[in-house]
This record gives structure tokens, C-alpha cells and sequence, in this order.
């Protein structure tokens, strides 16, 4: 008996660094802390993550602006982009450079400005769709924003000889939006907020960060993945293509989050 419990104490022990490595983490990215912690004042819409943040608070603001230093990307390359439109796309920046719950889903990219990327994080169907309806109105030249883009000026600009066209033309559905924005970044999830099976944009910080116990359940499902039929396909929480190149780089840009 004695010995079963040590030799089950002992499997725990290897298992546990395993699952530990994917949860509370950071990327191994541009603007990201190497450790994610208490920041005494985020800006705007990043402040939810202030009790434990992969950002600092000048990220948080720049992730604000219309053209923002952080990565010199224009989301008004179309014209103005309407406000209820714009907030989405700063919560996304909010999301991929604050979180520190996004662990399950990093993997290792050659990149020079970046060594770790998002792929397939299953955001909730809610905030997908209301992307979605929101930037119903708001115009882009482009489905892919992480490559592309004409650099000749130091800001991204439509290529020669492409449109501008409605979004819901560019994405005719919210699927297509989240999904292809930035190559794969992100998954559409059919699962709901408040699920504890996807990852929410948005959340009320006074009732904690839900993303914490999302990132828990798929880090688990890596370790151990679910046989077929159980819970939904095997390596439904793994991840699709890279997010992008830094402008001149030559590599795939990641122009805003993820």
C-alpha cells in the first residue's frame, strides 16, 4: 500500500511541471513581461487584468491609440473605423498582451521580433458574434491583417490595386472573422461565456478573471487528451497559422493582438 502511494505521488510530481509551464505565463513576445504580475494601473479597457498582467501600464495605453507604437499598425487603413467597432479591436490587444491565461494555446515561431505566438484560442461565441455585428459598418482591404500590407510609408496600407469593402463582405460571418483576422489566432468556439470552456475578451475583474479556469481545463486536456467522441474532437484545443511580421521584416506582421 505504501508503495502505491508513493509511485502515485511520484506521477503527480512528473505530471504536475508539465501542466504547471502552460498556466500563469507570458509570451515570449515584443511587448510582454517575462512574468506576469500585479500592475498598479492599467489603462482603459486593458484594466481588468491589473491584479495579475503580462502587460505594463504604457502598453496598456498605447494599445489604445489609433496608431499605436506598438507595433506602428493603422486600424483606420479604410477610413474611420466606428468607435463600437475600434473597442473590440482594443480588447483583442488587451487580451493578447495582458493575459496571462493563454498558455494552452502558445507555440514556438521563428520570428525576429517574437519567439512564441496564440494559436486556436477558443473565444466565446458571444464576443466573436458581437465583433462581428459590431464592425458590421467599419471597412478593411483585407481578411488577412497580419501580412500584406503595403509598408512603403512605415504604417500598413492597402496593397495596390486592392478595395475597400464593407467587413461583412470581407467576413460574412463571425466564424470567418475571428478566425482569419489574424491567421488563426483565434478559433470560434460554439461553447458560451461563463461555460469555463472558452476564452472571453471581456469580464467583470470584481467577479475574477473567468480565463483562469478556462486555461486550467484545455492545459489538462493537453496532458491528458479526451479519447474520440469525448467532449468534442481529439486536438480541438490545439492551434492553426502564425500572427505576423514585423513591418520590413519580411516575416508575417502581428499588427495588433495575437
Amino acid at each position: 500500500m505504501a508503495l502505491a502511494v508513493t509511485v502515485a505521488l511520484a506521477l503527480l510530481a512528473a505530471l504536475a511541471p508539465g501542466q504547471d509551464a502552460l498556466l500563469n505565463v507570458c509570451l515570449d513576445a515584443k511587448h510582454h513581461k517575462r512574468e506576469p504580475g500585479p500592475e498598479g494601473r492599467l489603462y482603459g479597457q486593458c484594466s481588468p487584468w491589473k491584479d495579475n498582467a503580462c502587460c505594463t501600464a504604457n502598453t496598456s495605453a498605447e494599445a489604445h491609440r489609433d496608431r499605436s507604437l506598438l507595433y506602428n499598425f493603422n486600424w483606420r487603413h479604410c477610413g474611420a473605423m466606428p468607435a463600437k467597432c475600434q473597442r473590440h479591436f482594443i480588447q483583442d490587444s488587451c487580451l493578447y498582451e495582458c493575459s496571462p491565461n493563454l498558455g494552452p494555446w502558445i507555440e514556438q515561431v521563428g520570428s525576429s521580433w517574437r519567439r512564441e505566438r496564440i494559436r486556436n484560442v477558443p473565444l466565446c461565441r458571444e464576443d466573436c458574434e458581437r465583433w462581428w455585428q459590431d464592425c458590421g459598418g467599419a471597412r478593411t482591404c483585407k481578411e488577412n491583417w497580419h501580412q500584406g500590407w503595403n509598408w512603403a510609408t512605415g504604417t500598413n496600407r492597402c496593397p495596390w490595386g486592392s478595395m475597400c469593402r464593407p467587413f461583412w463582405q470581407v467576413f460574412p460571418r463571425p466564424q470567418d472573422l475571428c478566425e482569419k483576422i489574424w491567421s488563426g489566432s483565434f478559433s470560434y468556439s460554439p461553447e458560451r461565456r461563463g461555460s469555463g470552456r472558452c476564452i472571453q475578451m471581456w469580464f467583470d475583474p470584481a467577479r475574477g478573471n473567468p480565463n483562469a479556469a478556462v486555461a486550467r481545463f484545455y492545459a489538462g486536456r493537453k496532458r491528458d487528451p479526451p479519447a474520440r467522441g469525448e467532449d468534442g474532437a481529439p486536438g480541438s484545443n490545439t492551434a492553426p497559422p502564425a500572427r505576423g511580421s514585423h513591418p520590413g521584416s519580411g516575416q508575417a506582421l502581428r499588427a495588433g493582438p495575437c
